[in-house]
């Protein structure tokens, strides 16, 4: 492929150089003009490809065995569908995006009313219910009416006269970005809680309201959900792109264009309501073979796309090169995700994730399963796809749930969806991005054998038949029934819902019952007693979180939830570890400790984090008094967790518990004490700085006396020649409570070369925790009698700081040390380090450079390295240069793009990604360089993002979560976390053997693993 790029280049300049020998023979006297040079990829002509009918797209589809794709609505019905609504009576409100992608001045969007009057399954009545929209994107069924999400604005719009025409137009919201017309705002669903949920995408909004002056709320990085009938708007975790969808247990999933299946893990308003705490992901990615993982397309790629990739390779254009160069196979544009939970499909406890690729005509289909406290999610369809079409204008952009449990697909139909920013100007002429805007289609899909009969609607049903929905397989009907009652209100829906609880038979019914009676104001609690001891855990989950309001002034109900915190199931821990905060009880800082002693996974413990809220110094209290649980190896960081926050947030009563813990006789609990300190000597500079509250001053002294007996402990251990070599490395770290100058000539005694190499990692890690100039002058000391390993840590450690880092850029220049011995992330760290002192000083040095010239490189390397090698020599070539960043056959760690995924795109592909890697940069995979207030500079990929925190993986998979409130600077360098320059480290034979080690061990494992 990348041949054939160089070839295509090649035939440009050659037409270049033929135009100006045109040119010389012109006479002098008469000059020619020198003609502008062709635009990339205007010299190929591309063939435009025709659409096909309904009938003969249809019959381009294919399904899995046992299901079938039903036709029920195309245009003139239906024209360029991207979201739509069920009514309680079967009529659809459909959006029509017709001015996608650059007429949104035209103001050409629509809402349209189908109807299936005869009863067929075929949506043949048609209507336009609004119109005069730009780029609409949104719809949800409410009150009789619909709201539109039309950015800027979401409207609310209703017919009142029964003309099918709404006659009501009304602003609700407005400050939603356009910038970006694939990141816009998209997907209104309802909630559980009674709220329409939506996804406010990569453009964000700054949410104002016409009724109320002076309103606004930033949802930069978060979605949003509002009530309809007070209009009160909450943010909500965000960060998917475009679709969304709940599944039976009210749980959230979204995805991005290449990343295609993500589940919320945490919610907004928990996290929100302590910013002295962080988690490392709110939102995750829960596909078992990646993010972008591979999909198997049965269309053939188009001709533009190949077109441009070729461009973009051989550098004719500027973009990012995917796949390695691969124009498809891959997940490019996701754009909706629904979890199938219809009733009418086979199995229908499981939960199915299906995930529309608009780019690749197809949809496609995995199974999640819980997996901790959230899910994940796996291939079922092996080497092809749910649905997939011979039609590259079959374009799949959202699914949703229909009356009668199918899945109704939206199809755009259009030649090309694409963001018209992304293609050349050579290219871009060429097509027709307008083309389809006079074409739709909608699909179902069903079990083979299903016929179509007329669902049972809610339109005109009774409030008990309304309470039994709420039971129903068809989630699609439990929703519509929820709404409903919360629209209606009915004056005697407790009674009727109570009746209903006692016989509802699923577990998502007594939910939504729960909701219902919530909903109306009826919810009782001895209802939330029992069902806090129903057999299902999700119900004694949603048990907890609506008896939240309550805790503080029910003491059965309080006492109830406080037992739970023996229920051993994961999700019920979570719930219980979140809800906990919203209670102001004494008793539940003892519950928090013992959720955190219990629980060894990550997440829970940071659920009940986030709830100490104004309790940080009672929860301390209690697990250091736990010494068992101290000694554990997880106790140091939620220690240290807990303690800055109490330092952060200054609460006299929390800095009083601290100095108690502190002024304990000596002996009596000395292991927390110990702990304590450490997490103290941890902290920021500044944390302890003034007198107000007068405990800071008391902790400093505190700190410092018992830091003294720490240190004096520590060094005599370090003198004692027998102690064990594990005593050795703690008691080095100890030493981090001294000053440096105290402890620096022990260190650096500790650093001579007789010594273990356990030592000197634990000294070098010791010497990170200083912020003493002098640190560096130490490390540098014994550069040149590092092991490989230990330079490595040495160099993590003094581009910490801008002095060490200043240092060290100084050490090779003056000692002629070549920067080729530091390995490449380091030496791309030193290029693009903040402080310009040090960029300066390593653009001089000899040997820095890496080729600028990727292309030549690669193909340089291209004849030997894609030749024959070695598997068992390339093993040790990616242990020594690729594990810290890559997994594969067991060996290494996730910290880069999944290498088995990116072997199925060929060896070719992982060459020119090795050789290249900022050709092709995942925004997954940026690296980003955060400075923090006292002084540190981090460098990684984003790992997580909360409102409170921001999370790094670096090297090693090594994780670093810094509070917002700490971060002083965060940027990216635009740049692959993985360098350039590897063909200073691995020659090509060696390459050969990395590549056939790679190919070899990646393909038996599959790209799912």
């Amino acid at each position: 492929m990348l041949n054939r790029s160089l070839v295509f280049v090649s035939t440009l300049l050659l037409s270049a150089v033929c135009q100006c020998g045109a040119e010389s023979t012109s006479p002098a006297t008469n000059p020619v003009t020198k003609p502008a040079a062709p635009e990339p990829g205007s010299e190929v002509k591309l063939a435009r490809v025709p659409p096909m009918t309904p009938e003969q797209s249809h019959a381009a589809t294919e399904i899995q065995p046992g299901f079938r794709i039903d036709l029920v609505a195309t245009e003139p019905q239906v024209i360029d569908p991207v979201a739509m609504s069920f009514d309680e009576s079967g009529r659809i409100y459909v959006v029509e995006m017709r001015d996608y992608s650059e007429k949104d001045k035209a103001r050409l969007g629509r809402v349209r009313l189908l109807s299936d009057k005869d009863g067929d399954g075929r949506y043949e009545t048609s209507t336009v219910f609004l119109d005069d929209l730009s780029w609409p994107t949104a719809v949800i069924c409410y009150d009789g009416g619909v709201f539109v999400g039309s950015p800027p604005d979401i409207l609310y719009c209703k017919d009142t006269n029964g003309d099918g025409k709404a006659d009501i137009r009304k602003v609700i919201y407005t400050g939603f970005s356009r910038s970006n017309v694939q990141g816009m705002m998209n997907t209104l669903l309802w909630g559980l809680d009674h709220k329409i949920y939506g996804q406010t995408s990569s453009a964000g909004a700054t949410l104002t309201r016409p009724d109320k002056p002076g309103w606004e709320c930033n949802l930069s990085g978060r979605d949003f959900c509002f009530d309809p009938k007070t209009l009160e708007v909450s943010t909500a975790t965000g960060g998917g792109q475009h679709g969304m969808s709940f599944n039976r247990w009210g749980d959230r999933f979204v995805c991005q264009n290449s990343d295609h299946l993500q589940a919320i893990v945490f919610e907004e308003r928990y996290l929100e309501r302590n910013p002295f705490q962080s988690v490392v992901s709110a939102r995750r990615s829960i596909a078992t073979d990646g993010p972008q993982a591979t999909v198997y397309r049965l269309s053939p790629v188009e001709a533009w796309r190949i077109l441009r990739t070729k461009l973009r390779v051989s550098g004719a254009v500027p973009g990012l090169i995917e796949g390695g160069g691969r124009p498809a196979g891959y997940f490019t544009s996701a754009t909706g995700v629904l979890l199938y939970e219809g009733g009418l499909w086979p199995n229908n406890d499981e939960s199915i994730a299906l995930v529309a690729d608009v780019g690749s005509n197809l949809i496609h289909r995995k199974r999640v399963t819980p997996d901790g406290v959230t899910y994940r999610g796996d291939r079922i369809d092996k080497e092809t796809e749910f649905v997939r079409s011979k039609d590259i204008w079959f374009r799949p952009v959202q699914m949703t749930l229909g009356p009668e449990g199918g899945v109704y697909v939206m199809d755009m139909y259009r030649e090309v969806i694409e963001h018209p920013l992304s293609l050349p100007a050579g290219i871009k002429k060429q097509l027709d991005l307008t083309s389809g805007d006079d074409k739709g289609r909608l699909y179902r899909i069903v079990p083979t054998g299903y016929k179509y009969v007329r669902p049972r609607l809610l339109a005109e049903v009774s409030v008990a038949e309304l309470a039994a929905a709420l039971d129903d397989a068809n989630q699609w009907t439990r929703t519509t029934a929820l709404r409903l009652i919360y629209e209606r209100q009915p004056p005697d829906a407790g009674k009727v819902l109570h009746e209903q609880y006692a016989r509802t038979r699923r577990p998502e019914g007594r939910i939504a019952v729960l909701y219902a009676l919530d909903s109306v104001k009826a919810l009782e609690d001895a209802d939330l007693l029992t069902a806090l001891g129903d057999i299902h855990p999700q119900v004694r989950r949603h048990a907890i979180r609506l008896s939240e309001s309550r805790l503080d002034r029910s003491t059965p109900l309080r006492d109830k939830v406080l037992a739970l915190v023996s229920d051993r199931d994961p999700v019920v821990q979570f719930q219980l570890a979140l809800s906990l905060g919203e209670c102001h009880d004494s008793a539940v800082a003892g519950a928090l400790a013992s959720i955190i002693v219990r629980s060894a996974n990550r997440d829970i413990v940071d659920a009940a984090l986030t709830s100490l809220v104004d309790r940080a110094g009672a929860v301390l209290t209690v697990l250091l008094a736990d010494e068992k649980w101290v000694a554990s190896p997880s106790a140091d960081s939620v220690i240290a967790a807990i303690t800055g926050q109490i330092a952060r947030q200054r609460r006299t009563a929390d800095l009083g518990a601290l100095v108690q813990l502190l002024e304990q006789p000596q002996g009596k609990h000395a292991a927390g004490a110990a702990a304590l300190l450490k997490a103290l000597g941890h902290l920021p500079a500044d944390a302890l700085n003034g007198n107000d509250p007068p405990q800071l001053a008391k902790l400093r002294d505190l700190r410092q006396t018992a830091a003294k007996a720490i240190v004096a402990e520590a060094v005599r251990v370090l003198s004692d020649s027998n102690a064990k070599a594990e005593d050795r490395a703690a008691a080095i770290a100890d030493l981090a409570l001294d000053k440096f100058d105290a402890q620096q000539q022990l260190l650096a005694k500790l650093l001579a070369s007789q010594e273990p190499a356990a030592v000197h990692a634990a000294v070098l890690a010791t010497c990170g925790q200083f912020d003493s100039p002098k640190v560096a002058e130490l490390v540098l000391s014994q550069w040149a009698q590092y092991a490989p390993s230990e330079r490595l840590q040495a160099t993590d450690v003094l581009l910490r700081r801008s002095a060490w880092a200043l240092a060290l850029a100084q050490y090779l220049q003056n000692q002629n040390v070549p920067i080729t011995t530091l390995d490449p992330p380091h030496i791309a760290r030193l290029v693009n380090y903040p402080l310009p002192a040090v960029r300066e000083i390593v653009k001089k040095l000899q040997g820095q450079n890496v080729s600028a010239d990727r292309q030549q490189v690669f193909n340089e390397y291209r004849e030997i390295a894609l030749g024959k090698g070695d598997a068992g020599e390339g093993r040790k070539v990616f242990e020594k240069n690729c594990s810290v960043c890559h997994e594969v056959g067991g060996l290494g760690v996730a910290v880069g793009p999944n290498l088995a995924a990116m072997v199925n795109r060929g060896a070719e592909s992982v060459l020119y990604n090795v050789l290249a890697p900022n050709m092709e940069v995942d925004p997954r995979f940026l690296e980003y360089i955060l400075s923090t207030k006292d002084g540190q500079v981090l460098n990684g990929v984003i790992a997580g993002e909360t409102s409170t925190a921001v999370t790094l993986r670096g090297q090693e998979n090594k994780t670093t979560t810094v509070l917002r409130v700490d971060i002083d600077d965060l940027h990216t360098t635009g740049k692959s976390l993985m360098p350039e320059g590897f063909e200073k480290l691995i020659d090509k034979q060696s390459m050969a053997n990395l590549i056939t080690f790679l190919v070899q061990t990646a393909g038996s494992q599959g790209a799912g693993k």
